[in-house]
């Protein structure tokens, strides 16, 4: 194996809580903190951190944690800090410090699919059977991958607020299922209205645009390699209703759905047809 998982949890602290490595670190550490604050040592200066801080430490490296209290605006002063955490080493992480070269600390937006790989790997390490190490180790590669993919999102919409890219993320991640605007903006903490403006102002597009571009987009997929029924297709993908996603859909590709996939899709046109005979 070119890859080792020492340590994989999770950890939630309702009590001041300090460590220290003063021999530095023996291998990599990954901390992602999803909840409340903390403060980490970063180049010889203790730095305070809240959620979506991303720390990535390697070999050698020195690394100081304090988890002390702190003002809540409603509850006073309190210790409260969450995040996940993975301690490693290997081959393979040696070549991705290499390729990458991330900085010590930057910050993501918490996405629930890199939350998933986190708990995958978790609950690997905590079987009571045998550890399927082949298994931990593309989990930890598909983890660290997924880092690299938020980092590298960060990069390309550098200069825009961090909010406006975790309604973004936020959007993506939700498409097909029927959230509401309010959901959205309770998430990132804004007003419907400054949230609609921000994301506006940043992409060019309402949110309702970039939404139904995305599910159009699964929609279209869907017709052209899937059985689905154009039913079920517009139900899948968020619409309302199937007269909703036909005007919609109309609109974008001046042709009807069955049109489209009679076009681009001609058996499952025949299949769909066949069906409806029944």
């Amino acid at each position: 194996m070119e890859s080792e998982i020492l340590m994989c949890d999770y950890s939630h602290h309702i009590q001041p809580f300090y460590t220290y490595a003063s021999n530095g670190l023996p291998g990599y550490l990954i901390r992602l903190q999803t909840e409340g604050y903390a403060s980490v040592l970063i180049d010889g200066k203790m730095q305070p951190i809240g959620p979506g801080h991303l720390l990535i430490l390697h070999p050698g490296d020195p690394y100081q944690l304090a988890i002390e209290a702190y003002e809540h605006p409603q509850r006073g002063l309190i210790v409260s800090s969450s995040d996940y955490y993975l301690a490693c080493q290997g081959k393979w992480l040696d070549k991705w410090r290499e390729q990458r070269k991330h900085p010590p600390l930057v910050r993501v937006d918490v996405e629930e699919k890199l939350l998933s790989l986190w708990r995958l790997l978790i609950l690997e390490k905590r079987r009571m059977e045998k550890e399927n190490e082949e298994l931990s180790e593309y989990l930890l590669r598909s983890l660290c991958l997924s880092i690299d993919r938020l980092i590298d999102d960060q990069s390309i919409h550098r200069g825009r607020p961090f909010v406006a890219s975790r309604i973004k993320s936020y959007i993506e991640e939700h498409a097909t299922s029927s959230f509401k605007i309010e959901d959205l903006a309770n998430h990132v903490g804004l007003s419907v209205s400054r949230a609609s403006h921000l994301f506006k102002e940043c992409y060019g597009k309402t949110i309702i645009e970039y939404m139904q571009e995305i599910r159009l987009a699964i929609a279209e997929e869907r017709m052209k390699y899937s059985s689905m029924t154009l039913e079920q297709i517009a139900e899948t993908c968020g619409f309302a209703s199937y007269s909703y996603f036909f005007r919609v859909f109309r609109k974008k590709f001046n042709m009807s759905p069955v049109d489209y996939r009679v076009k681009h899709a001609p058996a499952l046109a025949s299949i769909a047809r066949q069906r409806n005979k029944k």
